[in-house]
């Protein structure tokens, strides 16, 4: 499959790329975007730029363990939004089945990603994509001005009060508040 060239787009402030569902697609999609920030003058080491790339590590992630569909790429979004002072974070796949937000038990040794993003981000959710699958999608501070986290606020989600049924999740910006704080 020929490389997308993000050229143009990524000096627009957008960032967009095919990757296989594998590890080793997970784990380019979070070595280019790292790169992607730095281009875009987040220094490495700091904080902006390490939570935004945990961040793209586990949806990645997410999307090769969970959203994988049998010969089907996932895809990788970023866009910086200077007025905001945010990058937004995209990953779509074609798995039908949305992220559930569980507390993981001290004894686990996995479910904790999504407890990550939540605690990393200004907020995130699930939308509906065109096609089949679903998008996941968050929003990091950029470190160029203040941004509070948002409680409430419609972007392209329907939003919920709970995470009661993980097929039905929309957004889970507020699903967990006793999984905050958790490391």
């Amino acid at each position: 499959m020929p490389a997308t060239d993000t050229r143009t787009a990524a000096s627009a402030g957008v960032f967009v790329q095919h990757f296989s569902a594998t590890r080793r697609g997970a784990r380019l999609a979070r070595l280019l975007a790292a790169l992607q920030l730095v281009e875009w003058g987040h220094a490495r080491r700091t904080d902006s730029h390490d939570a935004i790339t945990v961040v793209v590590a586990e949806l990645t992630t997410n999307a090769v363990l969970h959203g994988r569909v049998p010969g089907r790429d996932f895809a990788l979004l970023l866009r910086r939004d200077d007025d905001r002072g945010v990058i937004r974070i995209e990953v779509s796949d074609t798995h039908p089945g949305r992220p559930s937000h569980v507390v993981p038990t001290s004894e686990a040794d996995h479910g904790r990603g999504l407890v990550l993003v939540d605690a990393l981000t200004v907020r995130w959710g699930v939308r509906d994509r065109v096609g089949p699958g679903k998008t996941v999608w968050a929003e990091c501070a950029a470190g160029t001005r203040p941004v509070t986290r948002v409680h409430g606020e419609a972007d392209d989600v329907d939003e919920v009060d709970e995470v009661a049924d993980a097929a039905d999740v929309a957004d889970v910006d507020d699903a967990a508040p006793a999984a905050r704080g958790m490391t």
